[in-house]
């Protein structure tokens, strides 16, 4: 998989690759990150990539320009399977959108600033809009970091254990149950019984009705059927 993601600030999004699965994944040839830094493609002396709104109001907006002359550049080497916009007002976010995309070949991720883009870019080249959430940061770059950690971890062979991702929350509609490791008891805490019982089928009975319980506590949306 390529992930190419166009930046007004390349640099912010360098660390989140530079360690840890992202890093390894990247150093064993099984996702390429290439960061575009935007500004190259701006207009003038001064690489200027922003203007005010027509009809007025606060905020700048991102010119529809240099972002068209970006991406246009970029398809010219490669067909991209989604061209991914992030904005508040996009798709939110969610475990079976990363599953889709971690399944595509190449994707370009755009991030926005300011008021946000020209709807002239969207109408036209965006394929995908996404939200990592009801909130707003200042710019693209931390969400982008976000989606592309979710769809990379699903690749197979970045993860050790290529099951631990099918056991994450949300996989199956139902939050994680809750884990525990040695010692058994600590500071008079026990793990639950069950799990240091060697029988299989009564742990995965019980981590499915502790599933089911933390879901229904704090996620009720999530359960599709109310006989769940």
């Amino acid at each position: 998989m390529r992930i190419d993601i166009v930046t007004l600030l390349p640099q912010l999004l360098e660390s989140p690759f530079a360690d840890s699965i992202l890093k390894r994944a990247i150093s064993k040839g099984l996702v390429e990150v290439h960061l575009h830094d935007l500004r190259q493609y701006g207009q003038g002396k001064h690489r200027k990539l922003d203007d005010y709104q027509f009809g007025g109001g606060a905020g700048l907006v991102m010119m529809a320009e240099p972002i068209f002359e970006c991406i246009e550049n970029l398809q010219k080497e490669r067909q991209y399977d989604e061209i991914i916009y992030m904005t508040p007002d996009g798709d939110l976010f969610d475990q079976p959108t990363a599953n889709h995309l971690s399944l595509q070949k190449n994707l370009l991720i755009l991030c926005g600033h300011y008021k946000g883009i020209d709807q002239r870019v969207r109408d036209v080249l965006i394929t995908k809009e996404i939200s990592i959430g009801n909130y707003v940061l200042s710019g693209g770059e931390l969400g982008a970091a976000v989606v592309s950690d979710a769809i990379i971890r699903l690749i197979p062979g970045v993860l050790n254990d290529e099951s631990s991702a099918l056991t994450d929350s949300f996989q199956d509609d139902l939050l994680a149950p809750p884990v525990y490791t040695r010692p058994a008891n600590f500071r008079g805490h026990q793990v639950p019984p069950v799990l240091t019982s060697g029988n299989f089928k009564a742990i995965d009975d019980w981590r499915y009705e502790q599933a089911l319980q933390r879901t229904q506590a704090r996620r009720p949306s999530l359960l599709k059927n109310s006989d769940d």
